[in-house]
């Protein structure tokens, strides 16, 4: 099998599709305007991810973007990173469809230098540092925040290239029964069921749900050089997918001032994927955790939260066992956050986490604790607005990490607002660069990093765009070093780049639609300076485009991505790609709708990562029963 590079006029739609996504977002200010008036207080959204208190996103002073339920519900996407590809900052890679390795890149950082939470509680492996985006199912999740930029003044190790929090489905009001099945291309079967609802006293919800697919052939090797990208040639079997996943929420309200909350996720599932040594798995997923927050007046709030999560992976060869991996990550904080005067906010906190490895390897070190306390400042004055946060970290293997963050915003001309923020952070090494056997490295130190950014942002009535241009520095990045044979930190990276969102209804149509440019440059000296980092483009964009009339909606979301690098040296090209996804759906009685999506619609042939196969067109029905809760 010889050597296939993508045809150029595959990508012809990426030429075709950018353009028209930037030209929109620049003609949006000015056609808002001639435009009705009535659903401004939908941009009004509030978020806790960027400061670890409840601000809106016009009061953040770092780039934020909210997803909620109804987005979500209306965008029909199939998992966690259909949701999430093309969105401001963010490059996807995945190896082969559903169910496979998904990793994501925000702001050209590395795969593992972006935090994930889910429900406040920290996930990710503790030995590959990964995020398993591939298993977390998205008919669970009521809502994701994401936020670009340093916060490891706020949340400490991987949040260097920003944080994505992830909540779970949330119920009120009178209980409902809910559920959903669907069907598809590839075998594709999904259902699930759920009852939720409460009170002023108190609220609950259960939801259960499975996903199967028989999926597509993965990796379609590549003959020379032998065994490149998935290790195997000549597979060409369909590679499956089974997930089943269950959530369980509650909270009681104690008195006039005391909350307890609580929520459980569960999810298993069986993957099939090519390869020589390891070609299906058995995966478990599963995050706990609780909060009692105390509200003593109108100026203090308390909050005491304690999580776990556990990442386990059982590999096979055919029948054969080939390993297996587990992790588990126990977390607690305590914070507390005091009004002292009008818009003069102060937060303080203490954090203590723990890793702890398990499985067949013999890891030199299983174990790993860090304690850690911060303070923030939040004020205003004014039309100007300050954020001022340290964090000190102090970490079993490499000693304490100091970071540090500043940003400050003024609203300006009524409509505008400019932002400047300076932020530190850092990434803990991973169990498998310390301890693996023959090849970790104890001595390694954290990677670290520093980041610009400058923002400016425009709000009309019913309409917010968002202007970011960054610049980050990277130091002590941890490669393989062949003077040692180990891991080392050798390595710097420079990532600038910029972003531009834009949110607005236009004559009955709602608009959502964001465009990045990224400039990842390999900073380490030798044959690779100024190239490239593998796997990211230079630019991306995403537009979705929804309308009702009556019980029927359309929509379609476009995605351009430019072309990238699958190697250090720049020679192993993956070309750039568009697709284009048309949706409908129609509620043809009072809590029932039918849904129909066609997923790249032109069947573009295209890759993430080297010689892994993507989806061609695709198909999906769903009946949902919802009522109103």
């Amino acid at each position: 099998m010889s050597f296939r590079v993508l045809p150029a006029g595959r990508c012809a739609g990426l030429s075709r599709l950018l353009p028209l996504s930037l030209a929109i977002a620049a003609v949006l200010p000015g056609t808002v305007l001639a435009a009705n008036a009535d659903a401004g207080d939908a941009l009004d959204e509030v978020v806790v991810t960027a400061t670890r208190t409840a601000v809106t996103t016009d009061a953040t002073l770092a780039p934020v973007e909210v997803i909620t339920r109804d987005e979500i519900l209306r965008a029909q996407a199939t998992s966690l990173a259909d949701l999430l590809r093309g969105r401001a900052g963010i490059n996807l890679s995945n190896q082969g469809g559903d169910g496979k390795l998904t990793t994501l890149f925000v702001r050209g950082s590395e795969s593992d230098h972006v935090l994930v939470l889910i429900d406040g509680v920290r996930v990710g492996s503790a030995t590959s540092g990964l995020v398993s985006f591939q298993d977390l199912p998205v008919s669970l999740v009521d809502r994701i925040e994401i936020v670009r930029g340093p916060r490891s003044s706020l949340y400490g190790s991987e949040a260097i290239g920003g944080v994505i929090q992830i909540f779970t489905r949330r119920d009120r009001g009178d209980a409902t029964f809910r559920f959903h099945a669907g069907a598809g291309s590839h075998g594709r079967r999904e259902g699930g069921i759920g009852i939720g609802g409460g009170s002023e006293r108190g609220w609950f919800g259960l939801d259960a749900g499975f996903k199967q697919t028989d999926g597509i052939d993965a990796c379609r090797g590549a003959g020379f050089p032998v065994f490149a990208g998935c290790f195997v040639d000549g597979q060409t079997d369909r590679d499956g997918y089974r997930q089943h996943a269950f959530s369980l929420r509650g909270g009681v309200n104690i008195g006039e001032s005391v909350v307890l909350q609580g929520h459980a996720l569960r999810v298993s599932g069986e993957n099939e994927y090519d390869g020589s040594f390891v070609d299906n798995s058995d995966i478990v997923q599963q995050v706990v955790g609780a909060t009692l927050t105390w509200q003593t007046g109108e100026r203090v709030a308390v909050r005491f939260a304690a999580g776990s999560n556990k990442d386990e992976s059982e590999n096979f060869l055919g029948t054969t066992p080939a390993g297996e991996f587990a992790t588990q990550r126990d977390s607690a904080s305590v914070q507390a956050d005091f009004t002292v005067a009008e818009r003069q906010v102060l937060t303080a906190g203490l954090d203590w986490l723990r890793d702890r490895v398990d499985g067949d390897t013999d890891y030199d070190d299983t174990r790993r604790g860090n304690a850690a306390v911060f303070a923030q400042y939040q004020g205003g004055f004014g039309t100007h607005d300050l954020q001022l946060a340290v964090r000190r970290d102090d970490n079993d293997q490499f000693g304490g990490k100091t970071t540090g963050s500043a940003a400050w915003g003024m609203g300006f001309a009524e409509h505008w607002r400019v932002t400047a923020s300076y932020g530190t952070a850092f990434k803990a090494p991973t169990f498998n660069e310390l301890y693996f056997p023959f090849f970790g490295n104890p001595d390694l130190r954290p990677e670290s990093s520093r980041t610009f950014d400058l923002g400016l942002a425009w709000r009309g009535e019913r309409t917010r765009v968002a202007l970011n241009a960054f610049e980050t520095r990277v130091d002590d990045l941890i490669a393989y070093d062949g003077s040692i044979f180990l891991p080392n930190n050798i390595e710097k990276t420079r990532l600038r780049g910029a972003e531009l969102q834009v949110d607005t209804a236009v004559f009955g149509w709602d608009i959502v639609g964001a465009a990045s440019w990224l400039d990842p440059e390999n900073r380490v000296p030798g044959g690779n300076y100024g190239k490239d980092l593998p796997r990211r483009a230079r630019e991306s964009a995403r537009i979705d485009i929804d309308r009702a009339f009556g019980d029927f909606s359309v929509g379609l979301t476009g995605v351009a991505s430019g072309k990238r690098y699958d190697d250090l040296g720049n020679t192993r090209r993956v070309d750039g790609f568009a697709t284009l996804d048309l949706r409908a759906e129609y509620r043809f009685a009072r809590h029932w709708t039918l849904q129909a999506r066609v997923a790249n619609l032109f069947d573009e042939r295209y890759e993430t990562t080297s010689f892994y196969n993507q989806p061609g067109r695709t198909w999906s029905l769903t009946l949902r029963f919802q009522p109103a809760g």
